[in-house]
């Protein structure tokens, strides 16, 4: 499983599946931006389709189909001033004694059209992407922590109703072997993927309790649905905050972003501060969902494809509050949470606490290819309401507030901190609340616009 939802998320996070936004810095280090509604919208006079009947069988059919989506897909119809026809034929004529040797060729090849989010995915890193942007998962339905100073693998939560939770599982358990391996080496990475498996196989776990001692379960995975959304009523001073955080844009997210504002509503809260700081986006129609749930009218985001396709999104009247908002960012929020911010700050619905965002505007759609890879290409830009171009800039908060090193190594070390009066970054937005009314009257100034607005992404 993952880390809980409740705790700040490591970029590290793989992106989001044929849907719009996600961004993941380390093995594969690009963000990912795709759309569920997505689809190929090539004219079939535009398409190319591999004429070697010999691929079938080889590892040069998923070359193939890489070349194919590229040359149907990228955003950029100049290739990067690379000659993509060419560049198919250099591909077809090498010899690859495995698919690994193919996957090589085929992420050089991608490296030469200059775009870090057009990426190929193995087979297992593909895998991961779609459980992340189902919000679903193959697992027993434990959230774990590692903690850094003694590398000791901690429960940090079962999930309700999970086979962890009926097996007894509790907050703080140590998990020191899975599957009959110590987890002493293992990254968290690492263990989430060994308790993972197919639906019906059975983990091994060995646990450490200190008033029970070292003791074994085995448990059958099931599918998991996994919280991308977390909530609480908090209390400050005469204040009463509705805290919601929102860790990524799955699936799932928009149905429980609803439940989230729905419950807090019945609490007679003053206002909400809404946590998007490490979110690395996910889907682009849980975005747009999700803010038309705090915005009653007005343009969320625009897209412009390679041949200058302009799709609008706006809101539709079916908002459920309009209490005042205070939306957390950091320079983790990227994608998704970059469309969600820059539409509810433009519009002057939200107020913006925190530092500039991480600057990602740009579209990706996700294929599965036949041997279970997959790939990402960038099919699109995206825009907010004003028309600026985000991407490598961020959007700027209303109210900059930078965390220390010391401030941001206290909240990692101890996640429970998160929204609370020990979090800085918080207390402002709390702050923030406390001088608006229980009613927004008056909109907002818009930011100074962060770029340059494109010829052709006006928003009229």
């Amino acid at each position: 499983m993952t880390p809980s939802p409740r705790f700040p998320r490591s970029l590290s996070r793989l992106f989001a599946q044929v849907a719009l936004v996600s961004l993941s810095i380390g093995t594969l280090a690009a963000p990912a931006f795709s759309s569920q509604a997505v689809r190929d919208q090539t004219p079939k006079a535009e398409r190319t389709k591999p004429s070697d009947n010999n691929l079938e069988d080889s590892p040069k059919k998923v070359v193939d189909e890489v070349w194919q989506l590229i040359n149907n897909e990228f955003v950029d119809k100049g290739f990067n001033h690379v000659d993509w026809l060419a560049k198919r034929q250099e591909l077809l004529e090498k010899n690859y004694s495995s698919p690994q040797q193919a996957y090589k060729e085929v992420v050089k090849a991608l490296k030469t059209l200059g775009d870090p989010y057009t990426r190929f995915l193995p087979p297992d890193d593909f895998q991961n992407l779609t459980n992340q942007t189902s919000g679903e998962v193959s697992g027993i339905g434990l959230r774990m922590t590692l903690d850094k100073r003694t590398s000791d693998l901690y429960v940090v939560e079962p999930i309700k109703n999970s086979p962890a939770m009926k097996a007894g599982i509790k907050v703080g358990d140590r998990i020191v072997r899975i599957n009959g391996k110590p987890t002493a080496l293992m990254s968290l990475e690492q263990a989430s993927q060994e308790i993972q498996g197919k639906i019906g196989t059975e983990v091994s776990l060995q646990l450490s309790r200190p008033d029970k001692g070292i003791f074994d379960v085995t448990l059958k995975r099931v599918q998991i649905e996994l919280d991308s959304v977390t909530y609480d009523l908090k209390e400050n001073d005469d204040l009463r905050v509705g805290y919601i955080r929102l860790d990524e844009f799955s699936s799932h997210a928009a149905e429980q972003m609803k439940v989230a504002i729905e419950d807090l509503n019945k609490k007679k809260i003053s206002g909400y501060v809404l946590d998007l700081r490490g979110n690395p986006g996910g889907l682009l129609f849980a975005s747009v969902d999700i803010a038309r749930m705090w915005l009653k009218k007005g343009e969320i985001v625009s897209t412009i494809d390679r041949r200058g396709g302009d799709r609008h999104f706006s809101a539709n009247g079916t908002d459920i509050t309009n209490l005042p908002l205070v939306i957390l960012v950091d320079n983790g929020s990227a994608s998704a949470s970059e469309i969600l911010t820059g539409a509810l700050k433009e519009n002057g619905r939200a107020t913006i606490v925190g530092t500039t965002t991480y600057g990602k505007g740009t579209v990706q759609s996700v294929h599965s290819l036949s041997d279970g890879s997959g790939l990402a290409v960038t099919i699109a830009r995206y825009y907010p309401p004003s028309g600026t171009d985000i991407n490598h800039k961020g959007i700027n908060p209303d109210v900059y507030l930078d965390l220390s090193i010391d401030q941001q190594l206290q909240l990692r070390n101890d996640p429970s901190l998160v929204g609370t009066e020990l979090d800085p970054q918080y207390l402002q937005a709390v702050s923030v609340l406390k001088k608006s009314s229980s009613h927004l009257t008056k909109p907002m100034i818009p930011a100074k616009p962060i770029g340059t607005r494109l010829p052709n992404a006006d928003i009229k």
